[in-house]
C-alpha cells in the first residue's frame, strides 16, 4: 500500500514561488521566429483601461451597424470608422463592487470586493504565454497616474498584479538604448543565475517525486515541464543581450509631471507605437487610473473621482467632460500614428487590435454593467455599432476568445466566456 508521507507546505512554497515568479521577469526573452512566419506581419494587442468611467451620454452613438451617429467622443475617432467596433450591452458576469471592478478588466475574476476575492489570469498573460517569446520584451505593463496609487491590468496565474511601468524614458532606454559592455556582462551573469536557480528548483522537485501520490504526480509533471520551458528560454535569452537594440528617430521623452494627464498620455500613446514599430513587443497593457488625481487641463478645478459623482450638476459634468475629451484626444493620436506606420501591404492598426474601455457602465452609479467598451484595428471586419441586450449583458470575456484567437492562440474559452463575440469576424 502506498504510505503518503507528509510534505512541508513551505518547502513547496519555496520551489512554487520561483517558477511563479519567472515568467514575469525580463528574462523571459524570445526565441527564434520561423522564417515562414517572418513572412506573416505578425499580429499585436493593446488592451487600455481608463479607471473612472466614461460618461455614457457622450460614448453611445446612435443608430446603428457603421451608419450610426457618432457622440461627441466617437466624433474624434471617425477616421477610424471603419476600424472600429463599439460593443453596447457587455459586461463581465458576477463582476460587481464598483471602483474595485477595474482588477478584474481583464481576468473576468467574479466579485472583486469579495474579502475572500482571488485575481485569476489576464488574457494578455494567457496570450504572453503563448506569443510572448517571439519579441525582445514579451509583455509590456504600463500605467499612468498618480504615483502613490497601485494598479495593474496584467495578473499572472497566480492572481499577482505585474507591476507597470509609468516612466516613458524608462521604457525608452530599455528598448532602445544600448548598455554598455559592463551592464550587458552584469545582464548574462543575471541570466545565469536564473539557470542555476531554475536547476536548485528542478533537482529539489525530482527528489520530491519520490513522496507523491498519483494525482500530485501528474502535478509535479507539469511544474517540471514548465521548469524546463523556461530553461530553454533562458538560454536562448542571453543571445538578445548581445544583439543591438533597435534605433528609432524619435528623442528620449522626459517623464510627464503627474498631474499633465494630456500630456503624459500622449508620451506614453508614442512610446507604445514605437515598441510596436519596431516588434520590441507585440502586446501592451495600459491602465489610466484617475483616482484622486487633479489634472492641469483647463477649465478643470476638482479632482476626477470627485466629478465622476455628478449628480447630473451640468457645471460638474463639464468639468469631466474636458477630462475625458482630453483622453479620447489622447486615443485618437495613437490610432492615428498606427494608421500612418506601414507594415509590410498593410498599416501598423491593421496589424493591431486596440481595446478602450472601463471597468463601469457609470462611475456616478458604480454600475458595472453596461460597460462602454471599443476595439480597432486588428483586421476585424468592423461592425461600428454592435449591440446587445442592455438588462441581460452579453460576456464580455468572449470578445477576449476572439482577441486571443485572432493572435493565433487555439482557445474556444476564457474565464466565463460562452464561445467568441457574436457578430465580430476576421476579415
Amino acid at each position: 500500500m502506498f504510505q503518503r508521507s507528509t510534505v512541508s507546505r513551505r518547502r513547496m512554497l519555496q520551489g512554487s514561488g520561483v517558477a511563479l515568479s519567472l515568467p514575469l521577469l525580463d528574462v523571459m526573452q524570445p526565441r527564434r521566429t520561423p522564417a515562414a512566419e517572418q513572412a506573416q506581419p505578425p499580429r499585436r494587442m493593446v488592451a487600455v483601461q481608463t479607471n473612472m468611467g466614461i460618461l455614457p451620454q457622450n460614448f453611445w452613438p446612435v443608430g446603428s451597424g457603421l451608419d450610426y451617429q457618432a457622440s461627441p467622443y466617437l466624433q474624434m475617432l471617425d477616421s477610424h470608422r471603419r476600424q472600429l467596433t463599439v460593443f453596447r450591452g457587455v459586461s463581465h458576469p458576477d463582476v460587481d463592487g464598483g471602483h474595485l471592478a477595474e482588477r478584474s478588466f481583464l481576468t473576468a475574476a467574479p466579485h472583486p470586493a469579495s474579502g475572500a476575492f482571488r485575481n485569476s489570469v489576464s488574457m494578455d498573460v494567457v496570450a504572453a504565454e503563448s506569443l510572448g517569446t517571439r519579441t525582445r520584451i514579451p509583455l509590456l505593463v504600463t500605467r499612468i497616474g498618480p504615483r502613490n496609487c497601485a494598479g495593474s491590468l496584467s495578473v499572472t496565474r497566480s492572481g499577482v498584479e505585474i507591476a507597470p511601468e509609468q516612466s516613458v524614458s524608462a521604457l525608452y532606454r530599455r528598448m532602445f538604448v544600448q548598455g554598455t559592455a559592463a551592464e550587458v556582462s552584469a545582464r548574462l551573469n543575471d541570466l545565469s543565475k536564473g539557470r542555476s536557480i531554475l536547476d536548485f528548483v528542478s533537482d529539489s522537485a525530482a527528489r520530491l517525486q519520490q513522496k507523491l501520490g498519483p494525482r500530485d504526480l501528474a502535478r509535479m509533471d507539469q511544474y517540471l515541464t514548465s521548469v524546463r520551458e523556461l530553461e530553454v528560454q533562458l538560454h536562448e535569452s542571453s543571445e538578445w543581450e548581445t544583439r543591438p537594440k533597435p534605433q528609432v528617430q524619435d528623442p528620449e521623452p522626459a517623464d510627464a509631471e503627474i498631474s499633465e494627464l494630456a500630456h503624459s498620455s500622449k508620451l506614453m500613446f508614442d512610446v507604445i507605437r514605437l515598441a510596436l514599430e519596431t516588434d520590441s513587443t507585440r502586446l501592451v497593457t495600459l491602465f489610466i487610473s484617475t483616482l484622486g488625481l487633479k489634472t492641469d487641463i483647463p477649465g478643470v478645478s476638482h479632482e476626477t473621482h470627485t466629478l465622476t459623482h455628478h449628480g447630473n450638476r451640468p457645471e460638474t459634468l463639464a468639468e469631466l467632460e474636458r477630462i475625458e475629451t482630453a483622453q479620447f484626444q489622447a486615443l485618437a493620436g495613437f490610432l492615428n500614428g498606427l494608421q500612418t506606420a506601414d507594415e509590410a501591404d498593410n498599416s501598423l492598426l491593421d496589424q493591431t487590435m486596440v481595446l478602450y474601455g472601463t471597468c463601469m457602465g457609470s462611475a456616478n452609479a458604480h454600475s458595472n454593467v453596461n460597460l462602454p467598451m471599443l476595439l480597432a484595428g486588428g483586421g476585424f471586419r468592423h461592425q461600428g455599432l454592435l449591440e446587445f441586450d442592455t438588462r441581460q449583458n452579453y460576456p464580455l470575456p468572449n470578445l477576449f476568445v476572439s482577441m486571443l484567437q485572432r493572435l493565433g492562440l487555439e482557445t474556444d474559452s476564457f474565464a466565463s466566456s460562452t464561445g467568441t463575440m457574436r457578430g465580430l469576424e476576421f476579415s
